[in-house]
Order: structure tokens, then C-alpha cells, then sequence
């Protein structure tokens, strides 16, 4: 008697699936984003889909790993490479407005538009500590520019990290809503011109 066979599983490529699902959250969020509607997109089967990353919200993870790395690191980056805070932040609100209004890729950000109306407490705390891993790394560079002397002495860094928190999620929202990439630049620059600058804010950043 012939021995039976077992099926092996379809190759598929990962990174492409996982790429497509980063997508799909992006568009639309973590609760309407459904298993069908990711299946179809990655071009797999559910067994393959749980077998390869496991549930929706580890898939998720996954995809806002996968998008921190490719499409958020010019946060810390800006901060980190530029000399002095005010170029940190002029670059980083400009690139934030490129980085929501790239053409072929979802507007808006997927760290602030995978929260909207999300049930899973999983995912909403994990969202909700990017964003305040973002924040802090934020406000210890503004005490930086504070004790450097690039702001005023008496700037409070944690209530000027939250404003500029704010204006981020709010260039997000807009780009989803169809403002256009000058515009949003128009108000990274404003917002920076606005801010306790030492010597005044007519500098050039």
C-alpha cells in the first residue's frame, strides 16, 4: 500500500505579505481591516497567514515594525544628525510632511491611523507606546536644546514635546483628509518659527 503524502505548505514571500498587509492597516486601521481582506491582499490562505505570523494582532506587530523601520525613522533621525535643535526640528516636521504624502503609499501615518476605533487593547497599547517612545525621545532632545541654550531658560521641554506631538498627528490626519505636501510644509515651518527660539524666532532654521 502506498504511503500517503502530505501536502506541503505554498511558498510564498514573506516580506512582500507582510509589506501588503502594512498597506492594508495603513489605509484603512487595525478593527476594519478584515482576515479576509488581508488574505486576499498577501496573496495567501488564512492557514498560511496564521501559520506565518500567527494572529491579526501579531501580524500587526509585525507590520509596525515593518513600518517603523521604512517609513518612520526620519523622526529620530532628524534629531539625531542635525547640529542644532531647531534644524533637528525644521527637518523632521518638513520630512513628516513628505513621509505622509508619498504618491503609491497610504496618507497619514499608521501609528496614529491603526488606533482609530480599534477594539483590542493589545494593539491600542501597543500603538500608544510608540507614540510615547516617540514623545519622550522628543522632549529629552528639547531639555538638550533648553540647556544648550537654543530656547528660552524658561521653556518647559515636556508641554513643547506635547505641542509638537500634536502637530504631527494632526499633519497626519490632514494628509489623510487631502491637504497637500506644501501646505503641510508651510505649517512645519510655522510651527518651528513659533516656538521660545533664544534671540527671538526670526532665524532662519
Amino acid at each position: 500500500m502506498a504511503s500517503k503524502r502530505t501536502g506541503r505548505p505554498r511558498e510564498f514571500d514573506r516580506d512582500l505579505a507582510l509589506r501588503r498587509a502594512m498597506e492594508l492597516f495603513w489605509e484603512h486601521g487595525y478593527e476594519p481591516t478584515t482576515l479576509a481582506d488581508l488574505t486576499e491582499a498577501m496573496g495567501i490562505g488564512a492557514a498560511s497567514l496564521y501559520a506565518a505570523f500567527g494572529s491579526k494582532e501579531q501580524l500587526f506587530g509585525e507590520a509596525v515594525r515593518f513600518y517603523s523601520r521604512e517609513h518612520r525613522g526620519f523622526l529620530a533621525q532628524a534629531l539625531r544628525e542635525e547640529p542644532t535643535l531647531r534644524a533637528g526640528l525644521a527637518r523632521m516636521l518638513r520630512e513628516a510632511a513628505d513621509a505622509y504624502t508619498v504618491p503609491g503609499y497610504p496618507a497619514g501615518c499608521l501609528i496614529i491611523s491603526g488606533a482609530v476605533n480599534c477594539g483590542s487593547v493589545t494593539v491600542s497599547n501597543g500603538l500608544r507606546e510608540e507614540r510615547v517612545t516617540s514623545l519622550e525621545a522628543l522632549r529629552a532632545r528639547i531639555e538638550s536644546g533648553i540647556a544648550r541654550g537654543e530656547l528660552a531658560e524658561n521653556a518647559d521641554a515636556r508641554v513643547l514635546a506635547e505641542m509638537i506631538g500634536v502637530v504631527i498627528q494632526g499633519m497626519a490626519q490632514q494628509a489623510r483628509d487631502g491637504t497637500d505636501r506644501e501646505s503641510l510644509r508651510t505649517v512645519a515651518d510655522l510651527v518651528v518659527n513659533a516656538l521660545p527660539w533664544r534671540g527671538g524666532a526670526g532665524h532662519d532654521a
